[in-house]
């Protein structure tokens, strides 16, 4: 008689055994600059008035499956081009699983600069793709735009991923360089634009120059996080057939509620964002002044630094320990190897995540 685990070798894909479930550690009662959070909330008023929002909501009836007062808000807040369809999703990450099963086939792929985003490579190996990774440039994390160029007429695939401003690495890619890879792509280009609050640039208004070129946001980075709403927005031609693949009544009532009423607020989520901006500025300028530690330019809410060769584990547990839990990415190697990535928290949380640092790594840490 077949055993459990045989049972379970026997009909769990061997692409889905061979995967590693995506792990969120549990800060306990450290300080949490590990997942690219807005650490601001509402005050009193804010909150009291968004509560009598949810006191109006049918939580008895499914939510609207087209969120379709939702939709109107966000193509006002986030100025998306007439004539551009947008589908909701449950975070950006349910909107990647479904572009990835609507093209998925055999012998397809999906081809993305590394390091990126992580979902891209787990979500296509999900979907049973075959995914291209194509290294960046080791001294600044820039497009190798020949490279691309040439895995694009290699494999022909059919998704390319370009997230804007990159995550872990924070920069933006040289805009023109994204363009020739839409222009070569022979399948969809999707640029994620999920740190577009904190970015100087974005690609909204190619959209109407592209017919290949979607565009993925989150309000996540915004401070909205707990809501999980993502939204790709694109050509109706692209959208229709996507939203085959997403299950009924994925934005739930009070996402839909909560997202609506904050975007009627934009201006309170604008100025975190703003102050957030500026506490980068800082927290990026102490971290360059600190001997051994080279830290990356970023137009995100995180900063990657690289620490000295050898140390980024134990500089990583010394934090910990210190009661400050931040992202360890030298487990990855490659061009990770040796770094570690901050968000940008309160000013506070910025000043005891440098505080921490200096006694982890040894030296003087300059004043915010």
């Amino acid at each position: 008689m077949a055993t459990l685990s045989d049972r379970v070798a026997h009909w769990i894909r061997p692409e889905v055994r061979a995967l590693t479930a995506y792990h969120v550690p549990d800060p306990g009662d450290a300080i949490k600059l590990d997942a690219m959070e807005n650490p601001y909330g509402w005050d009193e008023a804010l909150m009291s008035e968004w509560l009598a929002a949810l006191r109006q909501v049918s939580i008895n009836r499914y939510p609207d499956p087209g969120a379709r007062a939702l939709k109107r808000r966000l193509r006002e807040a986030m100025r998306i081009p007439a004539g551009m369809d947008v589908l909701l999703g449950n975070g950006s990450d349910e909107l990647i699983q479904m572009l990835a099963l609507a093209v998925s086939g055999a012998g397809r792929s999906v081809l993305a600069p590394e390091p990126t985003f992580v979902m891209y490579r787990l979500i296509a190996q999900v979907a049973g793709m075959d995914y291209v990774g194509v290294p960046l440039a080791r001294e600044n994390f820039s497009l190798d735009l020949d490279a691309m160029l040439a895995a694009v007429e290699a494999h022909r695939p059919a998704l390319i991923f370009l997230a804007y401003p990159n995550n872990p690495t924070g920069n933006l890619f040289d805009a023109e360089a994204v363009r020739r890879i839409i222009e070569a792509a022979p399948g969809l280009v999707v640029v994620d634009e999920a740190y577009a609050a904190f970015a100087r640039d974005t690609f909204m208004e190619a959209l109407t120059a592209h017919d290949n070129l979607l565009l993925l946001r989150t309000v996540s980075k915004m401070g909205l996080a707990g809501l999980r709403l993502g939204l790709l927005v694109g050509r109706s031609e692209w959208l229709a057939e996507i939203d085959k693949t997403r299950l009924p009544y994925n934005v739930n009532t009070l996402t839909q509620a909560s997202a609506d009423f904050a975007l009627q607020h934009r201006a309170v989520l604008d100025a975190q964002t703003a102050r957030i901006r500026a506490d980068r500025e800082a927290l990026f300028d102490a971290l360059r002044r600190m001997d051994g530690i080279e830290p990356f330019p970023s137009e995100a809410n995180f900063i990657l630094f690289r620490t000295p060769e050898g140390q980024a584990d134990r500089i990583f547990a010394g934090l910990l320990e210190r009661g400050v839990l931040i992202k360890n990415l030298n487990p990855a190697g490659g061009l990770l190897a040796d770094c570690l990535r901050v968000t940008v928290g309160t000013p506070a949380e910025n000043r005891a995540f440098l505080d921490a640092l200096k006694d982890a790594v040894g030296g003087a840490v300059p004043g915010l």
